[in-house]
C-alpha cells in the first residue's frame, strides 16, 4: 500500500514498483483515513508511507497500526520529504524497515527492502 497525498508523489512511487521483479498487488490511500479503511482487510504485507498527510503524520499512525502489522506481518517504509530527528526516534522505536526521504525511492532500494522482506519471511510469498 502507498499512503500519500500528492499524485505526483504516487505515480512515481507506483513506475518503480511496477519495475520489480515480482508482480505487487498495490493499493492506494491520499490521507490516513483512507489508510484506516483500507487496513480494515487483512493482506497488506508492505506500506509506504508518507509522514506528512493532511490528516496526520505517518510516524504517529505508526503506533495505531501497530496490532494490523504484527497480524499480518505488515512492514513499512516512512517516506518523508523533510525527515526530522523526531520523526526518526518515533519510525524507529516502531521498528520500521527503512526511514527514506522521496530521493530515496529508487528501484535498486525498493528491490532491496523487498528483498530482505522476503527473506524474513519467506513462506508468506509462496505462491
Amino acid at each position: 500500500m502507498i499512503v500519500d497525498d500528492s499524485e505526483t508523489d504516487r505515480m512515481m512511487m507506483e513506475r518503480v514498483l511496477g519495475k520489480q521483479q515480482m508482480r505487487l498487488d498495490l493499493l492506494f490511500a491520499q490521507t490516513l483515513g483512507e489508510a484506516r479503511n483500507l487496513m480494515r482487510e487483512d493482506g497488506i504485507k508492505f506500506i509506504f508511507l508518507d509522514n506528512t498527510l493532511p490528516d496526520g503524520c505517518g510516524a504517529d499512525f505508526l503506533m495505531e497500526m501497530q496490532e494490523y502489522r504484527k497480524r499480518n506481518r505488515a512492514s513499512v517504509v516512512l517516506v518523508s520529504d523533510w525527515p526530522s530527528p523526531f520523526m526518526y526516534a518515533k519510525a524507529e522505536a516502531q521498528n520500521v524497515r527503512a526511514i527514506w526521504n522521496k530521493c530515496d525511492f529508487t528501484i535498486s532500494a525498493v528491490r532491496r527492502v523487498l528483498r530482505e522482506r522476503m527473506a524474513a519471511d519467506p513462506l508468506q510469498y509462496v505462491n
